[in-house]
């Protein structure tokens, strides 16, 4: 337990605690600053209300006590770390991100289907996946490409039909792979039965179900903004005519947020759980989990947390009171009860606070998907920059060295909601299949479960679009209405390009796949032979991790070590080229992204050895281990 924080605590003490820790460092991420502020001697010290009256320009008091509210409704700490590692299957598993609108069309209609999927079993299988996690297919009007839920218990027409699916998870099973489904229940689409019942008749159980406001003033409830909104004040809220009420949506007009507050909505929620479950389906992705509490009584956001995180309102559901508590009692009620996966989609959720949820001891969520490592210090997705390797260097050293045994990291460079990787380190395609590669390389061979995002294996890059009426994401539309005020035109289609999740919702080229399994030098097939590696090597699974050279920038370099088994990677994070560090003694080359390994690495070239105890030497530049091996 912790002891209250107050405005006389020290940073140093703030940082100790989960919540503050990764409060902070997101402040500091979003500035562009490094948290070494925070550790040092002097600055550690500060203490609250020192960095208040040095931040009184741009913070004001409000801001401060709900940074304090935060902080102390969560008095659970996480566990030391360092306790046995639990083997699991998902933690061994390679897991396939499928958008089925994208994916695979057998119909000619422009949309994928479960057919496509079907279709395409034997390509993931013999890629090497383990698991394939699907984004929803259930019943919708598509107003934000199926994450609007109609009906839970259909599947899109667009898609196909129900027996496809019972096809599609047999064909999953009989390969031995497993199945995933993104389960969004922060919010259904207005469509859902529930809501139109809630607005039929206000005096229904289901009005419950959502969260509703009476119209007092004629203003909205509180100030809240949408993610998918214009930044407009209030605009979270949608005015509901009929019964002169206001209702909450955090993301589209037409995403009502549940009420989790209300234990049959709960129930009900559990009930179709276990229903997909009893299907066969292995497990789910949780869409936006963190978001499901929030704060009693819907309090006003502060303003100053709003210009800093970019939406108003924020602090009161991203880590909401009896968020625990809900996880705890759907895992208890529903995943427990088939053994079921599960992986939380937690926006604004930093390591600490993951610990909190993903601790074995803690029975809540399997893994999460943390996004600070997505965009570089002090911008955000819709900046047009190029992305700094030296920070996912400093990113991962951190996860890898801080989540601890009891935890296990999800690694991931791209899904549905961000652009292409590779576009954003280096746009230039003479280095594409050399980035393609390097990614992969850290992906495979750093603790976690990899998650491949379809067409990753390719290279996929961005889109080349050219103008806003080409762009199809709901949010990106709505952004570039809001920036068109404030930028002018040619700026604001400059940041959507930049930014918009379009680029990873074009078409899979089954053409560029074709070309690819018949190239030996391919993406493709480097990572074919890093999941066959990870799948025969142990260590390369549950290895301790030991990152090396930490001081040395745009080179990334680590061991993995299990008993008798030991491996070395070293990866060039720039275009240019550098003089190869010495390597460690006994390793020998076993897969590289270039056909030489010489006294220079190349641009972003990424080379992973093997210890072999027979060889005192192996190859040139050897040298003795570096910390000790």
């Amino acid at each position: 337990m912790y002891h209250e924080i107050t405005m006389k605590s020290s940073l140093r003490e703030v940082y100790a605690h989960p919540v503050g820790h990764d409060i902070l460092k997101k402040i500091l991420l979003q500035a562009g600053m490094q948290d070494k502020l925070l550790t040092s001697r002097l600055t550690g010290s500060l203490s609250l209300q020192a960095l208040s009256v040095l931040t009184k320009k741009m913070l004001d008091d409000a801001f401060w006590q709900t940074f304090l509210h935060l902080l102390n409704s969560e008095q659970d700490r996480p566990d030391g770390g360092d306790g046995e590692l639990i083997k699991k299957w998902w933690k061994e598993a390679v897991f396939y991100q499928i958008y089925p609108r994208s994916f695979c069309d057998t119909n000619g209609d422009g949309i994928g289907d479960l057919k496509g999927i079907i279709g395409k079993l034997d390509y993931l299988h013999t890629l090497g996946a383990d698991a394939v996690w699907l984004s929803p297919i259930y019943d919708s009007p598509n107003d934000d490409n199926g994450y609007d839920i109609r009906d839970y218990h259909k599947i899109m027409k667009e898609f196909g039909t129900m027996e496809e699916f019972d096809a599609l998870l047999s064909g999953l099973h009989q390969r031995g792979m497993r199945l995933i489904m993104d389960l969004v229940v922060n919010h259904t689409s207005d469509e859902h039965e529930w809501f139109r019942e809630a607005v039929r008749d206000p005096y229904s159980p289901c009005h419950d179900y959502y969260i509703f406001r009476e119209n007092e003033d004629g203003r909205e409830p509180n100030n809240w903004t949408s993610f998918f909104g214009q930044g407009k004040y209030g605009d979270a809220w949608r005015y509901i005519p009929q019964n002169d009420e206001w209702a909450l949506h955090l993301f589209s007009k037409k995403q009502m947020d549940l009420n989790w507050d209300n234990p049959k909505l709960r129930s009900e929620i559990i009930s179709m759980v276990k229903w997909w479950l009893e299907k066969g389906v292995d497990g789910f992705r949780l869409d936006v989990i963190n978001y499901i509490s929030k704060e009693e009584g819907l309090p006003y956001g502060n303003e100053s947390v709003g210009k800093m995180m970019g939406y108003v309102g924020i602090e009161h559901y991203f880590y909401g009171s009896h968020l625990h508590d809900y996880l705890r009692e759907l895992r208890c009620k529903a995943f427990d009860t088939t053994d079921a996966f599960s992986v939380g989609e937690t926006p604004g959720v930093g390591m600490q606070m993951a610990r909190l949820l993903t601790g074995e001891d803690r029975h809540e969520l399997d893994m999460i998907f943390s996004f600070d490592h997505l965009e570089t210090p002090g911008h955000t997705r819709f900046d047009d920059y190029r992305y700094d390797l030296n920070y996912l260097k400093q990113y991962y050293t951190e996860w890898m060295e801080g989540y601890g045994s009891g935890c296990w990291m999800s690694l991931f460079f791209e899904n549905h909601d961000n652009p292409r990787m590779i576009s954003k380190i280096n746009e230039d395609p003479e280095y594409r299949f050399a980035i393609g590669k390097l990614l992969g390389m850290i992906q495979f061979t750093l603790r976690g479960t990899p998650f491949i995002y379809q067409g990753q294996e390719l290279g996929a890059i961005n889109g080349s679009f050219t103008d806003i009426s080409q762009i199809q994401d709901v949010e990106s539309r709505n952004l570039y209405e809001e920036f068109c005020r404030t930028i002018g035109e040619e700026e604001a289609l400059r940041r959507i390009l930049a930014g918009t999740r379009d680029h990873a919702r074009l078409m899979m080229d089954w053409q560029e796949v074709c070309r690819q399994k018949n190239d030996r030098e391919s993406i493709y097939y480097f990572y074919k032979k890093l999941i066959a590696l990870r799948k025969k090597y142990p260590a390369l699974v549950y290895g301790e991790v030991r990152i090396v050279h930490k001081e040395k920038k745009n080179f990334f370099a680590w061991f993995r070590e299990l008993g008798n088994e030991a491996f070395y990677v070293e990866c060039n994070l720039s275009e240019k080229q550098r003089k190869r560090p010495p390597r460690p003694e006994g390793f020998c080359p076993l897969l590289s992204n270039y056909s030489r390994i010489g006294s220079r690495m190349q641009p972003y070239e990424a080379c992973l050895y093997r210890f072999k105890k027979e060889a005192a030497v192996c190859g040139e530049g050897s040298a003795k281990a570096p910390e000790g091996r």
